[in-house]
């Protein structure tokens, strides 16, 4: 039988959380929430950072770092990478461009990076060689670092933070997407590769809810990318504990939002499952059944005349979709989301076809990003012998 929660276990979670992340966390970075003051909550769970100890004087200082991050702001880009052995570059509109520097070995990039990571996020480095942190340049804005070790030698990726939560309107998501918003419970997923934009719709999810609704909401992020007001924030699940969390929250009335690195729902729905031991992955596909409103993917797709828009799954979890994610058949639940279309549900393919249509998107880069080419095809119809690639015969 699936474990029970009440939304005392859930206070205490947090409050653990909050008493392990507290000796660690520093003004402009590390783990922040929100207390729970009464149902209906909104908890955005987030992987939070186990402290260390044991940190060595940092030498050195940000002027190279500072260098670049002016650079990918005059580019108009979204990330710098730095990797061993090859020029600094920066990713502009999902396309990775090095930089006229040399190449950089792992030296370089530590002795780069480690002075604007915060001080607990250098000492979780140094013992787990992989680390977190924010760091805001005066006249820039604020970044997310992310400081680790690849064949042995340190890389990293330093993603620009946008100054102010977007909102939901102005991404360009399906409209049913709004309905997430709606919800008075349950737990929301939202899965994607890097870089996909996930994190910056959650935050534009839980924006919509704090200007329309009076609804209590709890942060637990590490490090910290949106700086909303009234404290909400979302983040990346990561670890089976912050897992367990959220499937209690979500179980005991709360409205819970999470990421998840991963390309689909079924991907997303197993993620979770796996995560955990063999013997328990049973109970949680039962609690995770339960648990569960939502499940959302999406994509970037490159746009015509320049830029990225995305692409989104969504399935709006009903009985059917509960049955299989208990049973793992998890293969079934792309046939629910055609299945419940009347609900708020699409496909990948649904979206891609509607982005074809606007003339946001050229017919071969969404059949490219199709997880059903043949479905997209059907959608799409054949390619008019007059006029441009996206257009159609009737």
């Amino acid at each position: 039988m699936p474990e029970s929660h009440t939304s005392d276990d859930i206070d205490q979670l947090i409050a653990e959380l909050h008493a392990s992340a507290s000796a660690s966390a520093s003004p402009t970075t590390g783990a922040s929430l929100a207390s729970v003051a009464s149902p209906p909550a909104i908890a955005s769970s987030a992987a939070g950072s186990s402290s260390t100890t044991g940190a060595g004087p940092v030498t050195g200082d940000t002027m190279r770092l500072e260098r670049w991050l002016r650079i990918l702001a005059d580019r108009g880009g979204s990330d710098l990478l730095l990797v061993a052995g090859a020029p600094p570059s920066v990713r502009v509109d999902g396309r990775v461009r090095p930089l006229a520097d040399g190449p950089l070995d792992g030296v370089d990039i530590e002795e780069s990076l480690m002075p604007a990571l915060a001080p607990h996020a250098r000492r979780i480095y140094r013992q787990a060689q992989i680390a977190d942190s924010s760091f805001r340049v005066q006249g820039l804005g604020r970044y997310r670092i992310n400081l680790h070790r690849e064949r042995g030698r340190a890389a990293a990726a330093v993603r620009a933070l946008p100054a102010r939560v977007p909102r939901l309107a102005s991404l360009n998501l399906p409209p049913s997407v709004e309905l997430i918003t709606r919800l008075p419970r349950g737990l929301v997923l939202v899965g994607g590769p890097t870089g996909s934009g996930k994190t910056t719709t959650l935050a534009a999810i839980v924006d919509e809810i704090n200007r329309r609704d009076a609804r209590h909401i709890v942060m637990i992020e590490d490090p910290i990318e949106y700086e909303h007001a009234h404290h909400a924030g979302v983040v990346e699940m990561r670890d089976p504990e912050t897992m367990r969390i959220a499937l209690a929250a979500a179980e005991t009335g709360h409205l819970v939002l999470s990421t998840l690195h991963t390309t689909d729902a079924a991907s997303t729905v197993a993620r979770i499952a796996d995560s955990f031991p063999n013997e328990r992955q049973n109970t949680i596909r039962q609690e995770l059944a339960m648990a569960l409103s939502v499940v959302m993917t999406q994509i970037l797709v490159p746009r015509i005349g320049g830029g990225l828009v995305p692409a989104a799954e969504l399935l709006m979890v009903s009985y059917g979709a509960r049955q299989h994610v208990r049973k793992n058949a998890l293969q079934h639940l792309h046939q629910e989301m055609t299945i419940t279309r009347r609900a708020g549900s699409l496909t990948l393919e649904d979206s891609l076809t509607q982005l074809v249509k606007q003339g946001l998107v050229e017919r071969q880069d969404a059949l490219a990003r199709a997880m059903h080419v043949e479905e997209l095809e059907q959608q799409l119809g054949p390619v008019s012998r007059v006029g441009g690639a996206n257009e159609r015969s009737e």
